[in-house]
């Protein structure tokens, strides 16, 4: 029975996705899961590309926010996901699953994930996803049991399934959310997780059995005004979890990105509050989180200076960042090494003292 906190919670807005373009890799419509996709959408345009990568039409587009929006909004890629490898992680999770999507429909001003579709990546689905629940099932089948109980969980190896994109938002265009949320409940050792900024009611009906751990992104509502463009309300998030709850998911917070300015820390105090007050007994009981700094990225910085300088006021501070090559290889921007230390001991004092049920399971 929900609990009697849980809200009653609004459909999931049509305004976020619009399609009106489907770029597909030829093998697209010999799969199910292609045709489901195309059927749902039957008014769209089809344009057959050699690979859900090589799409010329989408990489000049660094230029307007008005631009960057239609095509996120409008614009839909069908590939055939070809490596299937879990990759360890050792840090949010055991291992990142092979993903079923990347892009995302939202536009976050400090997502620096964006490569060969442009920066306005829009969402790619990968349609093989019988074979994708395959690769993650033998390979959780390979792991045993988890030896002990660690920082990631304390029975289950954990895989993250949205590493590229937003699970949530995919799940307006397609089942694949569902039946990855179906696999996960009848993999003994093993559970999904992956980290949202949009509220689709939808999932409240997957049955997730204890098996999925969503963790919802949450920073201060003025901020993220600023910086979380074409996202729920952090209102709204706040709201959702109980009754993700009260539905069988497994929630955490995701506390991030911790973007630094004047003033803060009253606005995380203000946030944690808000939280506190926002979630019933069962969600505070269960509550873990993410604690993650911004990290930046100088071509980012170039490209949101041509439609959002005001982000980058917040998020641009050379004064007090550092540059640091990332394991792929870029030229990454984070808070300077002994200052960030200070800071993140800062806010973690702040959480506990505001929230001092939730424990921390991962910080960076």
């Amino acid at each position: 029975m929900p609990h009697p906190r849980a809200r009653a919670l609004s459909p999931a807005p049509a305004r976020l996705l619009d399609i009106d373009t489907i770029y597909l890799e030829p093998a697209v419509e010999a799969h199910p899961r292609g045709r489901e996709i195309l059927a749902r959408f039957p008014q769209a345009r089809r344009i057959e590309v050699p690979s859900h990568w090589n799409i010329p039409e989408l990489h000049g587009n660094a230029g307007s926010v008005e631009d960057w929006v239609r095509i996120k909004r409008s614009t839909l890629v069908l590939g055939v996901k070809k490596g299937l490898t879990s990759r360890p992680n050792g840090r949010s999770a055991h291992f990142i699953a092979p993903s079923s999507s990347n892009g995302c429909a939202m536009a976050c001003a400090y997502c620096y994930v964006p490569r060969r579709k442009g920066y306005a990546n829009p969402i790619t689905l990968f349609v093989n996803t019988d074979g994708i629940g395959r690769a993650i099932r033998r390979h959780a089948a390979a792991q045993g049991p988890l030896p002990a109980p660690d920082q990631i969980d304390d029975r289950f190896f954990v895989y993250d399934i949205g590493e590229n994109g937003d699970l949530s938002v995919d799940a307006l265009a397609c089942d694949s959310v569902r039946d990855l949320v179906a696999l996960f409940r009848n993999i003994p050792n093993a559970k999904a997780s992956f980290a949202t900024k949009f509220v689709n009611p939808d999932l409240l009906a997957y049955a997730p059995e204890g098996k999925t751990r969503i963790r919802f992104s949450l920073m201060p509502e003025r901020i993220a005004r600023v910086v979380d463009v074409r996202t729920s309300p952090m209102a709204e998030r706040i709201a959702a979890i109980d009754a993700f709850v009260a539905a069988g998911y497994e929630v955490h917070a995701n506390f991030s990105p911790v973007i630094l300015y004047e003033g803060w820390e009253e606005d995380w105090r203000a946030l944690f509050r808000a939280l506190d007050a926002g979630i019933g007994p069962a969600a505070r009981a269960q509550l873990k989180a993410e604690i993650i700094f911004l990290t930046h990225n100088a071509a980012l910085h170039d490209v949101n200076l041509r439609w959002h300088p005001k982000a980058e006021a917040l998020l641009w501070r050379p004064d007090i960042q550092e540059t640091k090559r990332s394991e792929g290889g870029m030229e990454n921007l984070r808070y300077r090494t002994g200052w960030k230390g200070r800071w993140l001991a800062r806010f973690k004092a702040l959480l506990a003292e505001e929230l001092p049920a939730c424990g921390v399971r991962y910080a960076f």
